[in-house]
């Protein structure tokens, strides 16, 4: 089926197996509130390629020559964050789409990103046990 035949199957109203629909799966959600009142909401499910690539880049044996053992976990940090991340709502304005939130966490304060990186770590251990977030 190619990309007209499902976006015309879309606008018709019927769900195909490929593209989603109304029959689409959807991974369950949790959302996690700071202190501050700020809300992150997370996904409760990670593929096995994602778990293999993010194995490959948390792992410092597989970094490039220039990268120290903190690029690593920078960039482990930022993959689950990608990955895992589906909302987060900072003083009720919220951010939504991997771009504007990688954007944002970026521009997080020291405090912002410790306590992402604790939730991830929570979310992690409670989800999945195998993903050990650095």
């Amino acid at each position: 089926m190619g990309r007209r035949s499902r976006q015309r199957a879309r606008a018709n109203g019927r769900a195909n197996s490929v593209g989603g629909g109304a029959d689409a799966l959807e991974a369950p959600t949790t959302d996690y509130a700071s202190p501050d009142g700020h809300v992150l909401t997370l996904r409760g499910a990670l593929s096995p390629k994602s778990r293999a690539a993010y194995a490959r880049t948390a792992d410092p044996a597989q970094a490039r020559a220039a990268a120290n053992l903190e690029d690593v976990r920078a960039r482990a940090i930022e993959f689950l964050f990608e990955r895992l991340v589906v909302r987060w709502t900072v003083h009720e304005v919220a951010t939504e789409g991997a771009k504007p939130l990688l954007a944002r966490f970026r521009a997080a304060t020291r405090a912002e990103r410790d306590w992402v990186v604790g939730v991830l770590r929570e979310h992690c251990a409670e989800w999945f046990p195998d993903v050990k977030v650095p």
